[in-house]
């Protein structure tokens, strides 16, 4: 059988890439603008992996493909299209993928964003994205997932959004009988009911964390979180015996004199010290009997002192890596110092994987008004 083929834009390092490779994908094009995330794409997969450039130079030479992905920039929609505000996504890097979707019509695509698009000003940003992609012909589907839940050692929290051909509006991919059971009384009832489902643009307030939606209408309700792969701490993917330029043991002990001992876990994160005793406010110093806080692209975060037996150090490049779920030397065509901020940036193939099988595989169950033993368990990954 013919393989699927897949575009993959945003590429950064190439964690969609890697959940294509692990389904079976053919990805046969991808883009990004940033060279050094460029240099390490085509060290990996291939000189002519990956098309550097703007998007916009290569919306009309990107080729026919079944499955786009993409982890898109929320750029602030208010300062787009012709200052009309937060309603128009014309101007931002959302709209290019409007355009692909709506000019290649591929069957299946899969986006990744922070969770907080779902409750930035009120809602109004994830209507925008929401509303634009309706109009196409797609059922969408969309959960919140944190890398935790898939055997990575972080608090990650990230909107997956998929869109399908193959299923109609009461389909999911994403709620399985357990998510329903756990559901608000009656929203079982409105799901399987296409005509009470809510107008996206007539709409207000801030989505939850799971939703559909469909020819402008949507229904969204919050559901717990669940755990895909078993749980890991972070201690299990340190490396033994880290370069000590990687230490900070002499300034941390002196600044633990006027640190507060607390610790305490906070999603998961082990805290050891805090100036002020709080989450994550003042000089925290972390515990690895937890996982970590969501690794970023910010460059002081690179820096956060964690104890780890009698050393206080920061974290290294390869154990950014482990916690993302990438291979060791996945960023070794490029310095130790710009790996963090790649990995920090990039999306967890591992969680990405999850979303792009149940859609390759067709996995899906109606969501109807009737008990649950008539459904069959979905095993994930």
């Amino acid at each position: 059988m013919e393989r699927l083929t897949s575009v993959e834009l945003f590429a950064g390092i190439g964690g969609f890439r890697i959940a294509a490779d692990e389904n079976g994908l053919n990805t046969i094009w991808a883009n990004d603008i940033d060279h050094t995330a460029v240099t390490v794409y085509r060290n990996n997969f291939g000189e002519n992996s990956i098309v550097e450039g703007d998007i916009h130079d290569y919306i009309d030479s990107i080729p026919d493909h079944d499955f786009l992905t993409g982890g898109f920039p929320c750029q602030p929609f208010s300062k787009a299209g012709k200052k009309q505000g937060i309603a128009d996504y014309r101007g931002t890097l959302f709209e290019v993928i409007v355009q692909i979707l709506a000019k290649k019509n591929p069957r299946y695509f899969l986006l990744e964003n922070v969770n907080s698009l779902l409750f930035m000003d009120n809602g109004t940003h994830f209507r925008t994205i929401l509303s634009a992609l309706s109009k196409l012909d797609y059922k969408i589907e969309w959960r919140v997932f944190n890398a935790a839940s898939f055997g990575l050692p972080q608090h990650r929290e990230r909107v997956v959004i998929v869109g399908s051909k193959d299923v109609d509006s009461s389909d999911s991919y994403f709620l399985s009988p357990e998510d329903e059971a756990n559901l608000a009384e009656g929203v079982v009832d409105i799901v399987s009911r296409f005509e009470r489902w809510n107008a996206i643009e007539t709409s207000s307030g801030k989505f939850k964390t799971w939703g559909m939606a469909n020819k402008g209408l949507f229904v969204s309700a919050d559901v717990l979180e669940k755990q895909y792969l078993p749980p890991v701490k972070l201690s299990s993917v340190l490396e033994d015996a880290p370069d000590p330029s990687f230490d900070f043991t002499e300034d941390t002990i002196e600044r633990i004199k006027s640190s507060q001992y607390v610790n305490r876990y906070f999603n998961g994160v082990q805290i050891l010290y805090n100036q002020s005793g709080g989450a994550r406010m003042g000089y925290s110093i972390f515990g690895v009997d937890g996982i970590a806080p969501t690794l970023t692209a910010s460059t002081s975060r690179h820096y956060e002192r964690y104890q780890v037996g009698n050393r206080f150090r920061r974290l290294t490049n390869v154990e950014y890596a482990r916690i993302q779920g990438f291979p060791d030397q996945h960023c070794d065509a490029t310095t130790p110092y710009n790996q963090y901020k790649l990995y920090g940036n990039a999306v967890p193939p591992k969680m990405v994987s999850y979303a792009m099988k149940k859609l390759i595989n067709k996995e899906y169950r109606r969501i109807e008004k009737q008990t649950y033993d008539m459904f069959d368990y979905l095993e994930v990954i």
